[in-house]
């Protein structure tokens, strides 16, 4: 597949979740955004705070906007919902767009935490789902920020081109801020809106 990152309707489906460790779901949102920043999709659904759900619900957001115009994916994170891991290369063989997921701090890993929190059978799964994921590289913005990535489906540097595309400030691609900021929103609503 050919990206055409300069194409001025490329669209992206941005993907975040906003939870609190006190509730037994989080909500993801999904907004899908062109690159003059113009919002034409919006899609929500919950998975469980330290659940193992996170792939199918990302699968869920895609499926819910009925939209074959998304032309690369962002999560906003690989690891959501207090150690709820999204296996991004099932989600690029399913959906077949390119894919991008973003952090943005340096860490010392994950399993010590993960061994920390989940009795041996299910931190076994877990630590193997977060191997999976594969190392992060790092990519320097325009305005001079650092982000961490995985990609799949694309170059370093066409993953790099997206991202400075989609970034107008900071160093949170505007499809991944304008989702957390939906997400958060509809978790204070405390409405039951699934």
């Amino acid at each position: 597949m050919t990206l055409h990152i300069n194409k001025k309707g490329i669209r992206v489906l941005g993907i975040a979740e906003s939870f609190r460790r006190d509730h037994k779901s989080s909500v993801l949102a999904g907004v899908v955004m062109r690159s003059d920043f113009i919002i034409d999709g919006v899609a929500f659904d919950k998975i469980t705070v330290g659940g193992m759900d996170a792939t199918e619900g990302v699968l869920h957001v895609f499926d819910l906007l009925q939209r074959a115009d998304i032309n690369i994916m962002m999560l906003n994170g690989c690891i959501i919902s207090w150690f709820n891991i999204i296996d991004i290369k099932g989600v690029y063989e399913r959906l077949g767009i390119p894919l991008i997921c973003v952090t943005y701090e340096e860490s010392e890993g994950l399993e010590e935490h993960i061994a920390r929190h989940f009795e041996a059978v299910e931190h076994d799964s877990r630590i193997k789902a977060y191997k999976r994921l594969g190392n992060r590289v790092s990519i320097r913005l325009h305005n001079d920020f650092n982000v961490l990535i995985r990609s799949l489906g694309m170059e370093k540097s066409e993953a790099a081109a997206v991202l400075k595309k989609f970034t107008s400030h900071g160093r949170v691609p505007e499809p991944l801020r304008v989702a957390k900021i939906a997400a958060r929103a509809i978790l204070r609503s405390n409405l039951e809106v699934f």
